[in-house]
């Protein structure tokens, strides 16, 4: 299985997108919108940035291994 590690972020206040690079050795928590700079956080439930408002899972859940344990 390939791993995935470019994902799209969506601001959900604004709308902006932008491909983004994933770590493939931890969490990215906040992410600062580049447009109109609201600070997102992983929703209830998801480990990261990524997988609550990116285009792609991070790479730890892509391999359906525990993210961030």
């Amino acid at each position: 299985m390939d791993i995935l590690t470019a994902s799209t972020i969506t601001c959900p206040e604004c709308g902006h997108a932008k491909e983004e690079e994933m770590p493939t050795n931890a969490c990215q928590y906040f992410y600062e919108c580049e447009n109109c700079h609201t600070v997102l956080k992983p929703l209830q439930g998801d480990c990261c940035v990524f997988c609550s408002y990116g285009t792609v899972k991070c790479p730890p859940i892509q391999q359906d291994k525990p993210c961030c344990a």
